[in-house]
């Protein structure tokens, strides 16, 4: 049931993502509402059916609650990101912020854990990689990477589409003008104080990824691989499709090393374990 939903929802938000691009104006700024609302739903869903309502609570608790904190923060202060403003397209904003914002955060949150968990020996096929310690720093490290480094794709996107503008964008990375440095680490520090926060909170049934998962590696795969291509194409942002290119390949890129490895080796267990026909069977 699990991830019948789940890859209901996924598809859904795919074929959301594949109309943005032909989309202007206000329908494409509705779209872009439509599509983090059903990413939300998508994620804190698949953590309600998979591993029960403590986990989801702490999720939206990390995610949707510390975003909007965060954004709040940042609108009024300029601290941790820099100087910015939304416009009112994305929607009713609750100080400043449009109340979509957060659910994004948390829309990508979830996926980029739960990738991480999969690369650091949480996987049900995976062994252990290091002491407990060290798997602890790695995780954090890579979730926060593969969230954070999502931002490479969204904020340019974004900017272009006018939905938020930066008062003072100096510095900032090369082909991305626009938008400050400051911008991309402030969403590193919230990154890895919400993954910190989201073990201790949701307890230890997010140590581990399995079966009912899969929808949300595919999620995070599609995001890497759908943005890149729609950046590169689609949207003329060449730029962002290649900062961002880089930035989650950190996360991406091993995960599908991984997937792939775990594929082969399940089908050489297969093959293994297959009876093996005898001359005299094969000739019958």
């Amino acid at each position: 049931m699990t991830r019948r939903i789940s890859w209901a929802l996924l598809a859904v938000l795919v074929l959301a993502q594949i109309c943005y691009p032909l989309t202007t104006g206000a329908t494409r700024a509705g779209l872009t509402v439509a599509t983090v609302v059903i990413g939300w739903l998508l994620s804190v869903g698949h953590a309600l059916l998979s591993r029960g309502p403590r986990v989801a609570a702490a999720l939206v608790a990390v995610a949707t609650g510390g975003g909007f904190a965060i954004e709040a923060i940042g609108v009024a202060t300029g601290v941790p990101f820099g100087s910015y403003d939304y416009s009112g397209e994305l929607g009713p904003k609750l100080a400043g912020v449009p109340l979509i914002i957060p659910l994004a955060w948390t829309w990508m949150a979830w996926p980029a854990w739960l990738a991480a968990v999969r690369l650091t020996g949480g996987g049900s096929t995976a062994g252990g990689a290091g002491s407990t310690a060290g798997r602890w720093v790695g995780r954090i490290a890579l979730a926060t990477v593969g969230l954070a480094a999502w931002d490479l794709f969204l904020d340019p996107q974004m900017v272009a589409e006018g939905y938020w503008v930066w008062r003072d964008a100096v510095p900032a990375l090369p082909g991305l003008p626009g938008i400050p440095v400051s911008n991309y680490l402030g969403w590193l520090l919230f990154a890895v104080l919400m993954m910190s926060a989201l073990r201790p909170l949701a307890g230890p049934t997010v140590e581990h990824t399995d079966r009912r998962d899969h929808p949300m590696v595919a999620l995070y795969l599609w995001t890497y691989f759908s943005s890149i291509l729609a950046h590169a194409v689609f949207l003329d942002l060449p730029a962002s499709a290649l900062w961002g290119a880089a930035g989650m390949s950190v996360t991406a890129v091993p995960l599908v090393v991984t997937l792939l490895r775990d594929r082969r080796s399940r089908d050489a267990d297969r093959e293994a374990h297959e009876p093996r026909r005898t001359g005299v069977d094969a000739t019958r």
